[in-house]
């Protein structure tokens, strides 16, 4: 097995669109911990451009079964005209809202994440 075949079973990870209050600015990134990577983004733990930014909204994110799927996911949506963009955020959180609490509140159970995701649209038709 490769290392690429052993992340594929190893790690699941998430891609996310972080925003600042204005929904003006876009930062795409993929994590394994969704939860401590939006923590670190709200909080300004990391330097970076999220940080210089003003980044701290969550307005989407996917869960993958595994990180390499993740990784080639935002490598797609980095490549995405800002309109595209908008409008995969928008058919996912219509209001903008932080999702922040709602993952917490969840704790990324499968299920919970489920749920909310058939609340506002289906995924599937976006991969």
């Amino acid at each position: 097995m490769n290392n690429q075949q052993g992340l594929r079973k190893m790690k699941q990870g998430y891609v996310y669109i972080m925003t600042n209050e204005y929904n003006t600015t876009f930062y795409i990134g993929v994590t394994n911990d969704l939860i401590r990577r939006v923590y670190e983004h709200k909080n300004k733990l990391v330097d970076g451009f999220s940080k210089t930014y003003n980044l701290n909204k969550l307005v989407y994110f996917e869960q993958f079964d595994n990180i390499i799927d993740a990784i080639e996911r935002e490598k797609k949506l980095k490549n995405w005209h800002r309109n595209w963009k908008l409008n995969l955020i928008k058919e996912f959180n219509p209001k903008n809202n932080d999702l922040y609490d709602t993952i917490l509140g969840c704790h990324l159970d499968l299920d919970c994440h489920s749920e909310l995701v058939s609340e506002s649209h289906d995924l599937a038709t976006l991969k």
